[in-house]
C-alpha cells in the first residue's frame, strides 16, 4: 500500500474552494446512487486523500485536511495518507465523528461545501443542523464537482457497459409482480410513487443486470414507480436487444439524465389538499425517496413539502430471497466451496511441498482461474483479500502487484473472497497456517470459531435484530478482553452487491431497526487482529428459515439459520480442548456436510481429495485431541 502525496491535488482544490466561495468542501466516498462500491470515474475520495478503502469521508479546509473512516481500516489508512492529512478514527472515544468536525470548521460564520448529488437529503439536514450549532453560516450544494475539476483529464470515463436480462429461473419471480407488490404498498400508505435511485433495487426490479460498477452486476439507471406508470432511466445504447422486449409496454424507457427534469414535473403534479384557515395547505399525497436518495433528487421534488424519506421497500423485499434464490445460494455455494478446497490443496502443496515463492496477488489469480471454471461464473463479487503475516491484520487488506509479500508457510494466511454466478452471490473468509502455529494464534481461532458456531446454532424468535445476535459471536473474545472492529456479518445479493441492506448482524442502529426475517441471507463472521503479527477472519453464509421448537411462546414463530457455506475450517488451528461437546459435534457435522457436498465435484483430482479427506477428518471427543 503506498502512499499518494496530496500537496498538488489540495492546493488546486483550495484554489477551487475559493473561487466557488466555499470554506469547507466535504468529499464522501459514494457516487450519486449511494454506492458502496463504486466506479472508478466516482472515487473522488481517494483521488483527493490516497485512501483507497470502501468507507470514509474527506474534509478539506483552507488549512487541513482530514479523513475519517471506520475500525476496518484504522490500519490501512495510516498507512496511505501522507503528512497533509489528520486521521479521524470513527468510533473511538473522544474522536469526532466527520460532520462534528466538519461543524468546528465552519465556526466563524464559514460555508460548507458539498456536491448534492453525493450526499443523502438525511446527512445533509443533520449537518447543517450542525453546522449552525457552531457558529457557521450554511450548507451549500455546490453543482460543479470540485474534485473532479481536479482531476481533469485524468478522470476515468463513465462506464457504458451493456445491461441484460436475468433469466426468470434464476430471478425467481417475474418483474410484473414486484411492481403489483410495490403498488399495493403505495396504495396501502398512500403514496403517490417511489422515486428509485439505488442500483442493486433497480436491477432487482427489473430483473436486470449489468457491469458498470466492478464486482456489482448493476448499471447507472434511476425508477420511478407510480400507481399508473413504471419508468427506467438509462442510456438505451446500454440495453441489450432483449431488454427492450423483457420490459415490453408494462416499463417507459427515458434517459438517464431526465430525472431530475422528470422529479420536477413529479413535484409540480403532488395535489394539495384545500387549505385551513391559517394554515399551508398539506400535499394529498408525498413521493417517496429512500433515506439513501441524494439531496439534489429531494431538492428536485420539491423538498420536505412533497417528499417521505422512508427506507425502501424494495430494499426489504429484495432482502427476503424467493424459493429460486434460496436455492441457488444453496447450489452456487456448493460450486464455490469447491473452488476453494482446490485452491488451497494447490496452495498447500505449492508452498509446503514444492516450496514455491507464491505473493499474494499470484495466489489469489489461481484462485479466480479455478473458479471461472465452474458452471454459472460470472465473475469476482468483490477484490481477493489474499494476505499473509501481518497483513492479514489489514482487515480490508488489497493486495496490488508489484506490491505486496510473498505468502509465508510459517505464518497465518487469510483469505476473503467470494464470485457472482447466475444464480447467486458468495462471500468466504477462511484463514489457514502451513507451518506450526503459536498457541495464541490457536487460542484466537478458536475463539473465533466459537462465535461463528454460537451464531450458526441460534435459535431467536420473530422480531429479533441481528444488532441483538451480535454478542452471540463476541462473548467468547470478550471473556478475554479481545474484540474486533468490524460487524459480525452482513446481507447479501442473489447476483447482486455482496453487501446488501438493510439487515445485517452488528452493532449499527440500522440492524436494531430491522428484525431478521425468513429468507435472509447474510454473513456469520467474527475475526480478531493483532496489528503487526497476524489476523483471523472466519465467514459462512448462512440463510434464516423457520426453526423447529418444542414449544411456541407468544404462539409466534421461532427462527434458526441454515449454513450453505461448504469449506473446512483449518485443522491446524483448533484447539480442541477449548470446544464443548456440542461445538465439537457441530463442527464434525459441519465437516461431514462439506464431504458429502462437495467430494463428487473433485473426480480425478487426487490432490484436493486427500486434502478434504485430511480437512475433514471428526475431533476426537473422548481424547479432546484431532484424530
Amino acid at each position: 500500500m503506498e502512499t499518494v502525496n496530496t500537496t498538488e491535488r489540495l492546493r488546486e482544490l483550495r484554489r477551487l474552494m475559493k473561487e466557488h466561495k466555499v470554506d469547507v468542501y466535504v468529499v464522501p466516498s459514494e457516487d450519486s446512487h449511494q454506492s458502496e462500491y463504486i466506479a472508478p470515474c466516482d472515487a473522488r475520495r481517494e483521488f483527493i486523500s490516497g485512501f483507497s478503502g470502501s468507507a470514509g469521508t474527506a474534509v478539506i479546509t483552507s488549512e487541513k485536511a482530514a479523513l475519517a473512516t471506520d475500525g476496518r481500516y484504522f490500519n490501512q489508512a495510516s498507512k496511505q495518507l501522507d503528512s497533509n492529512w489528520h486521521l479521524l478514527k470513527q468510533g473511538l472515544e473522544d474522536v469526532p465523528t466527520w460532520q462534528e468536525w466538519t461543524a468546528e470548521q465552519s465556526a466563524g460564520h464559514k460555508t460548507v461545501g458539498v456536491d448534492p448529488t453525493i450526499i443523502t437529503a438525511p446527512d445533509a439536514r443533520k449537518l447543517t443542523e450542525k453546522i449552525k450549532k457552531k457558529g457557521g453560516a450554511e450548507l451549500v450544494g455546490v453543482k460543479a464537482n470540485l474534485v473532479d475539476l481536479v482531476w481533469g483529464d485524468g478522470r476515468p470515463p463513465r462506464p457504458n457497459e451493456k445491461v441484460s436480462v436475468l433469466d426468470i429461473k434464476f430471478a425467481g419471480k417475474k418483474f410484473e409482480e414486484k411492481i403489483e407488490d410495490l403498488r399495493k404498498e403505495l396504495d396501502k400508505k398512500k403514496s403517490a410513487g417511489l422515486i428509485v435511485s439505488m442500483l442493486d433495487e433497480i436491477a432487482w426490479l427489473y430483473n436486470l443486470r449489468g457491469n458498470d460498477i466492478p464486482y456489482n452486476p448493476v448499471f447507472f439507471s434511476y425508477a420511478a414507480v407510480t400507481p399508473t406508470t413504471a419508468t427506467l432511466y438509462i442510456d438505451e445504447s446500454k440495453l441489450n436487444k432483449d431488454v427492450v422486449p423483457h420490459l415490453g409496454d408494462k416499463v417507459r424507457i427515458r434517459p438517464y439524465s431526465a430525472i431530475f427534469e422528470d422529479s420536477r414535473a413529479f413535484g409540480a403534479s403532488v395535489e394539495m389538499e384545500d387549505p385551513i384557515e391559517g394554515k399551508p395547505p398539506t400535499p394529498k399525497r408525498k413521493f417517496w425517496i429512500s433515506t439513501k436518495a441524494s439531496w439534489a433528487l429531494s431538492l428536485e421534488l420539491g423538498g420536505e413539502e412533497k417528499v417521505e424519506e422512508i427506507r425502501s421497500p424494495i430494499g426489504d423485499a429484495k432482502a427476503i430471497k424467493n424459493a429460486t434464490e434460496l436455492e441457488g445460494m444453496r447450489a452456487c455455494h456448493i460450486r464455490d466451496g469447491a473452488s476453494l478446497s482446490e485452491y488451497f490443496a494447490w496452495l498447500e502443496e505449492e508452498l509446503v511441498v514444492k516450496r514455491t515463492k507464491l505473493d499474494e496477488v499470484q495466489a489469489a489469480d489461481k484462485l479466480e482461474e479455478i473458479r471461472s471454471k465452474k458452471d454459472r461464473f460470472v465473475g469476482l463479487s468483490f477484490d481477493t483479500i489474499s494476505s499473509t503475516g501481518p497483513n492479514a491484520a489489514v482487515i480490508h487488506y488489497k493486495p496490488e502487484k508489484g506490491n505486496c509479500s510473498v505468502i509465508d508457510p510459517t505464518a497465518i494466511y487469510l483469505c476473503d473472497s467470494g464470485a457472482q454466478y447466475l444464480d447467486g452471490t458468495t462471500d468466504t473468509t477462511r484463514t489457514l497456517h502451513f507451518g506450526e502455529p503459536t498457541e495464541m494464534e490457536r487460542k484466537a481461532y478458536t475463539l473465533v470459531l466459537k462465535g461463528v458456531i454460537a451464531i450458526d446454532r441460534a435459535v431467536f424468535p420473530k422480531g429479533t435484530s441481528g444488532f441483538a445476535l451480535d454478542t452471540l459471536a463476541r462473548q467468547f473474545l470478550w471473556r478475554e478482553g479481545l474484540d474486533y472492529r468490524h460487524g459480525t456479518g452482513h446481507g447479501v445479493g442473489s447476483y447482486l452487491n455482496v453487501h446488501e441492506g438493510p439487515i445485517g448482524i452488528g452493532t449499527r442502529i440500522q440492524y436494531s431497526e430491522v428484525p431478521l426475517s425468513i429468507g435472509n441471507v447474510i454473513s456469520d463472521e467474527p475475526g480478531y487482529y493483532d496489528d503487526g503479527n497476524f489476523g483471523i477472519r472466519i465467514e459462512n453464509m448462512i440463510m434464516a428459515q423457520e426453526a423447529k421448537t418444542n414449544h411456541k411462546f407468544g404462539d409466534k414463530p421461532w427462527l434458526a439459520f441454515e449454513h450453505v457455506t461448504m469449506v473446512p475450517m483449518c485443522r491446524k488451528l483448533i484447539d480442541g480442548k477449548m470446544l464443548t461437546p456440542e461445538e465439537r459435534t457441530w463442527l464434525n457435522g459441519y465437516h461431514q456436510e462439506v464431504y458429502d457436498k462437495t467430494e463428487g465435484l473433485f473426480e480425478g483430482d487426487e490432490r484436493t481429495l486427500k486434502w478434504l479427506e485430511k480437512e475433514t477428518r471428526s475431533i476426537n471427543v473422548m481424547e479432546f485431541t484431532l484424530t
